[in-house]
């Protein structure tokens, strides 16, 4: 069972604006005097450090599977194995983990093997999300959901 995450897009173009204000704004000077292949490298590096940001906050989807929970964004992939899962609570920190997102309450996951000590996610149909967590997790307190 797959689910997508939650992507707020107007938030999404703020932030793009303002990293095409930030990046260019300094480089001002070098644009009048740098050679026409420097314009292009650094054209190029612009456009592939954004198109990685969007890449990545697109594409962001939590597969259910058999034995564990895959979190994926971009090329970054997490395995979380469903017994390792100890905790399942809302969160309204935004801006962390595996989501973008600039309101809104999240779900975070507490699991043995997290280097933080849990993973905040944001999946568009969160009751159905946790359904099926609750099914697959017996032992995990599941909090807020009722």
């Amino acid at each position: 069972m797959i689910f997508r995450s939650k992507v707020d897009f107007v938030f999404i173009t703020s932030i793009f604006l303002v990293v095409l204000i930030m990046g260019t704004i300094p480089l001002l000077p070098l644009y009048k005097e740098a050679s026409i292949s420097i314009l292009i490298i650094l054209s190029a590096i612009y456009l592939i450090s954004a198109g990685f940001l969007l890449w990545y906050v697109i594409s962001i989807r939590y597969v259910i599977c058999k034995d564990y929970l895959v979190i994926k964004g971009g090329p970054f992939k997490s395995k979380i194995p469903y017994q390792n899962i100890t905790k399942v609570s809302l969160t309204t920190e935004s801006l962390t983990g595996y989501r973008i997102s600039s309101s809104d309450k999240g779900i975070e996951l507490f699991y043995e093997s997290a280097r933080h000590g849990s993973i905040k996610i944001l999946p568009k149909n969160k009751r159905v999300f946790v359904s099926e967590l609750r099914k697959r997790c017996p032992n995990a307190q599941i909090q807020g959901f009722e």
